[in-house]
């Protein structure tokens, strides 16, 4: 009897969790799979106002050709220092987002408008965040994601660096629709964690979007790695958009934004000058290569899971 009930209990699991990723992948819906991407790497200045007009007309050189998707990288409106982010941050729907989502609005783009210093209050407490916000082709804001998890090293012999000494780490888990079907966004130091870009999967994403920063030690360590692992792990396109390389800056970025496959295949990379990454993802290649190869539904969540516990802010 008890070995009847532990049979029929592992078998509805199983069967729920397949059911469950079943319906999140649902590739009929979505009216359009073959999108145009355009990543832009460029360098901060000191001036915020200066950076998002900067950062404006390269979207407008990015959004030309039916681009579908623009992305900019990490912190793109400031100098990517810990001191600086309590001087730059603005609170949501500060004027650096409304800039951002009239120039969304007036391209017809999805726009990952990398990441900026968000300034917010948790329990009547001021804190900053490093926030990744998402606007449609209309300028609405459609997803919104704080860095999980915050990048502190101490490299030796090379970079040093503690984000928390001024930064807050958020606790969202990010998906949001597009006519092209479920994406996800991480923000750097999140990619490191494969438990998070498993959950992202297993709600639906099929693209994830990592406005990144590495440095001059860990970029050419693991920069190529972590994408290619990420994806063909979870059997997904990602998009590695980075700051470009200032040798006089105190950190100094890695360069070379990325899009990668399913494959774990470079589908095009930039190198660490300032540029606009171009690339096309057909992502019906996903569920051709699930149906080849269904790697998540093999998940053995009788054994193990990753599962999302608490989500806060």
């Amino acid at each position: 009897m008890l070995l009847e009930t532990l049979i029929c209990t592992t078998f509805y699991r199983y069967s729920l969790v397949e059911k469950s990723f079943s319906m999140n992948y649902n590739y009929g819906m979505f009216l359009h799979r073959n999108l145009k991407l355009a990543a832009i790497q460029m360098k901060p200045g000191i001036s915020i106002d200066e950076n998002i007009e900067h950062a404006v007309c390269k979207i407008r050189e990015a959004a030309s050709g039916g681009t579908d998707v623009v992305i900019l990288p990490e912190m793109f409106c400031c100098p990517y220092s810990a001191c600086n982010f309590p001087k730059y941050a603005q609170e949501e729907k500060g004027a650096a987002w409304h800039r951002l989502s009239e120039c969304a609005k007036e391209n017809g783009i999805y726009l990952a408008a990398g990441t900026m210093p968000e300034l917010a209050y948790i329990n009547r407490r001021k804190v900053i965040f490093n926030t990744a916000y998402v606007f449609d082709r209309n300028g609405n804001q459609i997803a919104k994601h704080r860095k999980m998890h915050l990048f502190n090293c101490d490299y030796k012999g090379g970079q040093v660096f503690h984000e928390s000494d001024t930064l807050t780490a958020g606790s969202g888990v990010t998906v949001f629709e597009t006519e092209f079907g479920k994406f996800g966004l991480m923000i750097c130091f999140d990619i490191r964690f494969p438990e998070l870009c498993r959950l992202i999967t297993l709600q639906g994403a099929e693209f994830v979007i990592v406005p990144a920063s590495f440095n001059m030690t860990s970029g050419p360590r693991w920069w190529d790695l972590m994408f290619r692992s990420r994806s063909v792990d979870n059997q997904i396109f990602m998009a590695g958009c980075s700051a470009a390389r200032d040798e006089g800056g105190s950190y100094i970025a890695w360069g070379h934004s990325l899009v990668t496959n399913p494959f774990g295949e470079i589908l095009a990379q930039l190198d660490e000058k300032e540029g606009i990454l171009r690339t096309s993802i057909d992502l019906e290649q996903i569920e051709d290569m699930r149906q080849q190869s269904p790697i998540l539904k093999s998940i053995r969540h009788d054994i193990y899971s990753t599962e999302l516990k608490n989500e806060q802010y």
